[in-house]
This record gives structure tokens, C-alpha cells and sequence, in this order.
């Protein structure tokens, strides 16, 4: 079969098992495919469905048997920083023979963000603690991730979580293409995954999402070396320094991480003396927020509360102040920055789409595009930054990007140029856009 990448997009309208709409393509890898679908029920219930075909499986010796088991036991973990597996099975289309998964629909995930931008030492603070909280259950429960990276972390309803379809026994044996998350006792000699791995991972991640690139790796004789740069901050130094030690048995754990005195050096975390339900509960209370909800799903201090916009009254979108932070999962931002004022959106110009073109649409198609405004308020570029599954869509949002109007922020009292991502929200009667200021 040639690549999913190549065909995938041409299998929306299709139905998997008979019950499973492939409704719009949300992306995949060469071997794999991920669509938008719905649950039937009560009420039809958005998710999404993985496809990997069975020759996958062929090629790497693999047993069919033994994934359908694992996601049926994975089905069975339940935690508010996991994803939830809802069903598995095998389904044809034109032929071919496919394993597929259907989980829980993620609005985004980190690794959308890094391209743009690292995350702040606060944002950190707020994405580790639940983060380490889903691996300490899974290594709890004898499972491990294996899979850990910025592109398995999630937002779902404005609640983090990580991924979920790829979880093994601890001990059990993974095929991955070579890559750095992947720990050096694993790489090296095969073995099986293990708690200590899934620490390495996380090392990994988090030198990755504070600077933008991820640790070099040096083998010595002695074993590997990891080089964390200077510019992550403490106390993420410390851990991912901790994480990333050559001998699995001298790496720190997840309780370590998540112990008290550890919680009390994350910025921007307040240390609870609560236990783990009521930490996560402050992922549950966090308000949508109209302002920065372009990107923002991920990290922050304080909820902001705001009406969330509509197409008929798209002003509080685009007269509220915009926050930095264009990061994934967190409808919350930074403070301004001392002697800085946020800009404003003046004239917010919808795409003109046509009617036809709207009715293609099954839920929402999002697309983002960064914009560069000059000390006039005028915009002087415009770029995608994620195109969504439409290039017609994606073409209608440039061209109305280009034609935004905005007041400049104030810096020390003089206008400045400044950035914006903008979030284009496509849906079948109506278009949304979400502003988002990020520099200065």
C-alpha cells in the first residue's frame, strides 16, 4: 500500500465497521491515518478514529491479536490525564485490511505550538504536574507509555491529557523508529519498555518544549550523554538532568517529580496540600476565554472570564485584550510585561466564502495564520501557520488576514510592531475568528 498520507484524504465519506463515518481527515504518518468521527448513541458523539493497516503488522512480524488486546485492556484505564479509548476492531476499505481504534477527540496538541514558540517556565508549571500525574497511574497500574513526546499531549475540552493507543506492559517490547525520546537501554539492546523510559522521555520533552530543539545525545564510553542547554530554567534543569541519566536505575521517578518539595519550585504552580483529585480539579474549572482561545489551549495562572464569541457578535473577540500565549491547552495567559500595552483589533475582516463551500463542511475546519502589523496598525505580512485540511479554506483566511486593521501596543508609550495569530473557525453556517496577540 502506498503511503496513508497520500490516500487517506481520499477515503472521507467512508464507513468503517459499519458504524464509524470517517466525517474529515485530521492527519497521520505513513502508516497510519486519523479521522474525525462520531459515536451513535443518545446523541452522536464527536471522537476519533486511527487507522493502521494490517500489513503493518505483516511487515513487522507483529500479532494482530496482541494490539486488538492491548487497546481492549488500555480501554480499561481510566484517569483524567488520559485519553479514553472507546472501541477497537478491524474494517476494509477498497480492500485493504485495517486495525482501528476509536478514542477521544483532541482540540490540539503540543507539538502545534513548538514550531512557534517555547513555552515559559509557568506554562511548564502548569503542563508537568498533570502530566507526570498520567504516567505515575499508568506505571502504577504496570503499564508504560513508550510514546511520550509533545505530539501525544493533548487538549480535550480544555483538560490535558496524553495519548493512550499506544500503552504496553511493562517489560513489553515496542517496534519505533529511531528516534531521541527513546531511552538509551531501549535504543541500544532492545529491552523492554519500563517506568525508567518513559522518565527518559519526559526529559526529552521537556528540553524540547523550553527551547524549541531537543537535547543533543553524545555516546561516550562511559554511555550516553544528554546536553540540556543553560537557557532551561531551574527547576527544570534539575529534573530533566535527573531524567535523562545514562543508567535507568540512577533516574529519578514520577513520585519524585510530583513529591511536594518538587511541586513548590514549579513557577507559576501553587503547591496543593490536597491529594491528586483535588489537584486535577483545577483542570475542570478552567473558564473558555474569547480572547486568547486561538491556540490557547494549554498552561497559565489565573482563568480569565469572558463571553466566547459568536458569528453574530464576533466584537468581544476581536476588542478583548490578547494575551502572549498562542500555546496549546491553556485558555489562560502571562501577565503583560511591565511599561507594555496590548494592541487591539480594530477591523476584523471575515473570508468570503461561498455557500457551496460551506456546505462541505462537517464540524469545524481551523485554520491558523500568523500575521506581522507594523507600528501603523497595518498588516505587512501574513503566513500559514497550519492550513487545515482545505487549501480553499486555507487561501479564504490568508486573504482576510491580509486585511486586518489593528491598534498597535504600546511600548514605554510609543507604538510598536507586533505579531498575531489568528484562528480561523470554518463551520457550516457560520466562520469564527480568534485572535491572539504574541509579541511583543
Amino acid at each position: 500500500m502506498s503511503s496513508l498520507i497520500d490516500v487517506g484524504r481520499k477515503w472521507q465519506g467512508r464507513v468503517i465497521d459499519g458504524k464509524f463515518p470517517l466525517r474529515e481527515w485530521l492527519g497521520g504518518s505513513e502508516h497510519s491515518a486519523v479521522f474525525l468521527t462520531e459515536r451513535s448513541g443518545d446523541r452522536h458523539q464527536k471522537a476519533a478514529i486511527k487507522l493502521i493497516p494490517a500489513e503493518v503488522f505483516s511487515a513487522g512480524n507483529l500479532d494482530v491479536a496482541a494490539q486488538l488486546r492491548r487497546w481492549a485492556e488500555s480501554a480499561k484505564l481510566s484517569h483524567p490525564h488520559l485519553m479514553r479509548l472507546y472501541e477497537s476492531g478491524r474494517g476494509q476499505i477498497d480492500g485493504e485490511n485495517f486495525l482501528y481504534v476509536v478514542m477521544e477527540y483532541a482540540d490540539e496538541n503540543l507539538a502545534q505550538i513548538l514550531p512557534q514558540r517555547p513555552l515559559s517556565p509557568a506554562e511548564v508549571g502548569e503542563m508537568l504536574p498533570p502530566t507526570v500525574e498520567a504516567l505515575a497511574f499508568l506505571h502504577r497500574t504496570g503499564f508504560v507509555h513508550g510514546h511520550l513526546r509533545p505530539s501525544n499531549v493533548f487538549a480535550v475540552d480544555n483538560h490535558l491529557k496524553i495519548s493512550a493507543d499506544s500503552l504496553r506492559k511493562t517489560g513489553e517490547r515496542d517496534q519505533q523508529a529511531s528516534s531521541v525520546y527513546i531511552a538509551p537501554e531501549v535504543a541500544n539492546t532492545g529491552a523492554g519498555l519500563s517506568p525508567a523510559a518513559d522518565v527518559w522521555s519526559l526529559g526529552v520533552m521537556l528540553v524540547a518544549i523550553m527551547t524549541q530543539k531537543e537535547p543533543g545525545i553524545t555516546n561516550t564510553k562511559s554511555g550516553a550523554v544528554a546536553a540540556i542547554p543553560y537557557k532551561v530554567a531551574q527547576p527544570y534543569y534539575a529534573i530533566a538532568q535527573s531524567c535523562l541519566r545514562h543508567d535507568p536505575r540512577e533516574r529519578c521517578t514520577m513520585n519524585d517529580i510530583l513529591k511536594p518539595r518538587a511541586q513548590e519550585a514549579l513557577p507559576g504552580r501553587e503547591v496543593e496540600k490536597t491529594a491528586l483529585a483535588k489537584r486535577s480539579k483545577l483542570w475542570l474549572i478552567a473558564p473558555l476565554v474569547a480572547a486568547i482561545i486561538l491556540l490557547a489551549l494549554f498552561f497559565a495562572r489565573r482563568p480569565h472570564e469572558a463571553p466566547t464569541p459568536t458569528a453574530e457578535s464576533p466584537t468581544p473577540a476581536a476588542s478583548a485584550p490578547a494575551d502572549q500565549s498562542p500555546a496549546p491547552f491553556s485558555e489562560r495567559a502571562n501577565p503583560t510585561q511591565a511599561g507594555t500595552e496590548r494592541g487591539r483589533v480594530l477591523q476584523q475582516v471575515l473570508p468570503d466564502v461561498s455557500r457551496g463551500a460551506q456546505s462541505t463542511i462537517t464540524g469545524r475546519v481551523k485554520v491558523r495564520v500568523q500575521v506581522s502589523v507594523d507600528a501603523s496598525g497595518n498588516v505587512s505580512e501574513a503566513k500559514l501557520v497550519s492550513p487545515g485540511p482545505s487549501q480553499y479554506f486555507a487561501n479564504k483566511a490568508l486573504s482576510a488576514a491580509r486585511r486586518w486593521k489593528l491598534n498597535p501596543p504600546q511600548v514605554n508609550g510609543q507604538p510598536s510592531s507586533s505579531q498575531w495569530v489568528l484562528r480561523f473557525e470554518f463551520g457550516r453556517k457560520s466562520t469564527q475568528v480568534f485572535p491572539s496577540e504574541i509579541k511583543p
